[in-house]
């Protein structure tokens, strides 16, 4: 009888981890530094900046490309920068990446506005670049 509460409280607790990972993964959150076209080594966006960390072999990591690439393509004066999270371990550690692909949102300046672990729905890189590109000071 003992064995089978082990079993049940193991697919409860793997459960709420899967639900609360599942909530998480690929959400964007507020973040608060600054990172300059140096520091990147790629010239930052007119209006803002999609920073992606990946690795080699990581499969989200080309779906989330796609996603930055058409999004970067449909929203004027924002660019894409792609960084090979293993040639970069010190903007990694730095940063506090923990696994890729992340995505930061830089605004002009290069304020990180926003940081999401894992694979971002398109939708939500638009909704995080509204804020930044709408209070384009050059349109008003």
């Amino acid at each position: 009888m003992t064995g089978w509460w082990v079993v049940l409280a193991t697919l409860a607790l793997g459960t709420v981890i899967g639900v609360v990972k599942l909530r998480r993964d690929g959400r964007m959150r507020e973040a608060g530094q600054t990172l300059t076209a140096d520091t990147l080594g790629a010239e930052l966006g007119e209006r803002a900046t999609l920073v992606q960390f990946s690795t080699a072999f990581c499969q989200p990591c080309r779906a989330t490309r796609r996603v930055l690439e058409d999004v970067s393509g449909l929203v004027p004066g924002v660019r894409h920068v792609e960084i090979d999270a293993e040639s970069r371990l010190d903007l990694v550690r730095e940063l506090d990446i923990m696994r890729t692909p992340t995505v930061l949102v830089l605004d002009r300046a290069g304020n990180v506005v926003k940081k999401a672990s894992g694979q971002p729905r398109k939708a939500d890189v638009i909704a995080a670049l509204g804020p930044i590109v709408s209070h384009d000071p050059d349109e008003m």
